[in-house]
């Protein structure tokens, strides 16, 4: 019997200023190294056959971080994009942005949706990058639109249920998340996919997100792969037992 496999990892890369100072080189260089470490998660997850990766690329909070750091990386999402869509078209792995893309440099949004339009056709493992995310303003978009709606008479308060919620979220097609993981040794999830991950094992690891290598996400995988997922139920051996 093959081992369960998730089929939504969605990953905290956290650690790549902390790296990039322990070795006495600016946050920028933690930055870059970090770029080479989110390749090879993608290249692993796609061909351990995940079907959606989710990577917390630059949250809404980032954006209070000093200019110079914010606009680089900005700057290092358009060339990730511009080096990394040609191997997204040979592993057929399609790319999403989720997030606040009108926030966003003009540039950088041109690259992050013309990377969206190239892979659009690919079937494979579906890479969503949250950029400019916040978990809670997804949320509160989300309601914003039910509102709109229901103000048209599209749609009854009644109608609002959890499906309703999740197909007004930023990119409705993604399940819940199975796994997610962060590095970087924090225990907290940082208002990253409050709504889609209620039910995802969590797997923490003291690694700083450049040093997170392949032998670690086995590792990640192995955890999920022991975890009991009831979802709020009883399985055969606790069904008598009072728990």
């Amino acid at each position: 019997m093959e081992p369960a496999l998730p089929n939504h990892i969605a990953v905290i890369m956290d650690g790549n200023g902390r790296w990039a100072r322990m070795r006495g080189r600016p946050r920028v260089f933690g930055h870059r190294q970090g770029t080479e470490t989110a390749r090879e998660t993608v290249r692993f997850f796609s061909d351990a056959g995940v079907k959606y990766l989710t990577l917390y690329t630059f949250s809404s909070e980032n954006w209070k971080r000093p200019q110079r750091e914010v606009d680089f990386l900005m700057n290092l999402m358009g060339e990730m994009v511009d080096r990394e869509v040609p191997e997204m078209m040979e592993r057929n792995v399609r790319m999403v942005v989720l997030g606040r893309k009108d926030l966003l440099p003009e540039r950088g949004r041109r690259k992050l949706e013309e990377g969206e339009r190239k892979t659009a056709g690919n079937t494979g493992m579906t890479l969503a990058l949250a950029i400019s995310y916040g978990g809670r303003q997804e949320l509160v978009s989300a309601a914003r639109k039910l509102a709109e709606r229901a103000a048209r008479g599209e749609l009854k308060p009644e109608e609002i249920d959890e499906k309703a919620i999740s197909d007004a979220l930023y990119v409705p097609e993604l399940p819940d998340v199975d796994l997610m993981i962060r590095t970087g040794g924090e225990r907290r999830t940082s208002n990253f996919l409050p709504w889609q991950s209620v039910y995802a094992e969590l797997y923490f690891s003291e690694k700083l997100w450049p040093d997170f290598t392949t032998g670690e996400m086995r590792q990640a995988l192995d955890y999920y792969a022991k975890r009991d997922r009831r979802f709020g139920a009883l399985n055969d051996d606790s069904a008598g037992d009072g728990q």
